[in-house]
């Protein structure tokens, strides 16, 4: 069967038009849901509501009901029927996964989540002490949150990388609690290697519960799971909304839509290995994945190699609907204009494979992480090299960063005034205070130097 993938001529007019309308289909505004959760919406509640409309019923429910919401859910989105107190997985059966589970990989395990700590531990936010000789004393403080909720996917693939990639940050920044929700589902809570890994991490609860429900259990609390002060980690359209909803009562990461990737490529780069980078990409279903170069012959090679590899993969065919519903070729004036566009589209991942590569990723800023040079895969990122997987999505990182540890430290600034620095500058504060009429602003400062 022959390989339907776009390709998109960025020298032509409409170029931008046809990349705000991918930036739309990949957005949490795209609706991009599968014909079975439609299925799975008009099962549930009898009709076709948006995945919006379904994310502020589900949410608004668990606010009011709680626990008999959460297990009506679970057991009509997951086909799991729950015991009140069956909600969190035992401490007897993390137990038990972690000592089956087999010594090759949890060496892998501790390895990485050594590399990730190694990083994370740099990053973190240190206190910062700004002392003046007039008697001022200045501080930013960083503290971390007390408490954190991880959301992990259970629904096409078991993810314990997302465990290692969400969990180790927090501990780097000190979070004293962090909670894990899974779908109750074979890929979910109930897989022996994701309930190992939460055991080696120290993880305090996991919980089985997944999609808009667990968000909203997450954030309002129901009996048995207290609320946390922030929601992370991946998930579905309907965990991305969910937490946009409930942003506001507590924090969150971002909202993710589909994972995405851009590899600007030239002559120097290998077409079976950008290929192969694609298809990584795609086979998250969906997936987008698109390819920038000023060189056509690129473009045929590339696309003659994805239909060889396409073939041998355990996932083709969704791979194969991803690439055909969200891959792109796009061919471009030049380096120059590879840049421009790679900071337009702000992708999630971005990989530079071409000729003097640190020098080119150096100028496209907009971007969750960048791989440079051929021997940088996406791939590596995902798993091992320290910073954290979870990126912005859809466009957002031209002002969104990845997650990391700085994202669990919350700050406040400390002032200290002597009393000769006050009469130093209450003529500062009360001239800005009479310009406003906040006069008994005005009058606290002035009552102390007279």
């Amino acid at each position: 069967m022959p390989l339907e993938i776009v390709r998109i001529d960025a020298r032509n007019e409409g170029f931008a038009e046809s990349l705000s309308e991918l930036r739309r289909m990949l957005s949490p505004q795209g609706d991009v849901v599968s014909d079975a959760g439609r299925a799975k919406t008009m099962a549930v509640f009898g009709e076709p509501l948006t995945p919006r409309q379904v994310v502020e019923r589900i949410c608004g429910d668990v606010r009011s009901r709680g626990l008999d919401a959460l297990r009506h859910y679970t057991r009509e989105l997951d086909g799991a029927s729950l015991g009140r107190s069956e909600l969190r997985v035992p401490e007897e059966r993390l137990q038990a996964a972690h000592a089956a589970a087999a010594p090759e990989f949890l060496a892998a395990v501790r390895a990485i989540r050594d590399r990730i700590e190694a990083f994370q531990s740099a990053v973190v936010p240190r206190d910062v002490t700004v002392t003046r000789g007039d008697g001022v004393v200045l501080q930013q403080r960083f503290r971390p949150l007390r408490r954190v909720g991880i959301c992990v996917p259970g629904g096409a693939a078991a993810y314990p990388s997302t465990v290692l990639m969400t969990a180790v940050p927090a501990m780097a920044a000190g979070v004293p609690q962090r909670v894990v929700m899974a779908p109750p589902t074979p890929f979910g809570s109930e897989n022996p290697d994701l309930l190992a890994v939460c055991h080696e991490l120290g993880i305090d609860a996991v919980y089985r519960m997944g999609g808009a429900q667990g968000v909203a259990a997450l954030a309002y609390g129901v009996e048995g799971v207290e609320p946390v002060d922030m929601i992370v980690g991946p998930g579905n359209l309907f965990v991305a909304l969910a937490k946009q909803f409930v942003f506001g009562t507590v924090a969150i990461d971002s909202i993710a839509g589909p994972s995405e990737v851009v590899l600007v490529c030239d002559m120097t780069a290998n077409p079976a290995w950008v290929a192969a980078d694609m298809l990584a990409q795609a086979e998250h279903a969906p997936g987008a994945s698109f390819v920038v170069t000023w060189n056509d012959d690129v473009l045929d090679q590339i696309e003659a190699a994805l239909v060889e590899q396409l073939g041998k993969l355990d996932r083709a065919d969704v791979t194969r609907q991803s690439l055909e519903r969200f891959g792109r070729l796009i061919r471009v004036h030049d380096r120059e204009h590879a840049v421009e566009v790679t900071n337009a589209i702000a992708p999630e991942h971005l990989h530079v494979q071409a000729e003097n590569a640190r020098a080119l990723a150096s100028r496209m800023e907009t971007a969750g992480a960048v791989f440079v040079g051929s021997h940088s895969p996406v791939a590596i990122g995902d798993y091992v090299a320290g910073p954290s997987h979870v990126l912005p999505t859809g466009g957002t990182a031209r002002w969104a960063s990845g997650l990391s540890a700085a994202t669990f430290v919350r700050s406040h600034s400390v002032i200290e005034y002597s009393a000769d620095a006050l009469r130093a500058e209450a003529e500062l504060v009360m001239e800005m205070a009479s310009k406003e009429g906040l006069t008994a602003h005005r009058e606290s400062v002035a009552m102390r130097i007279q």
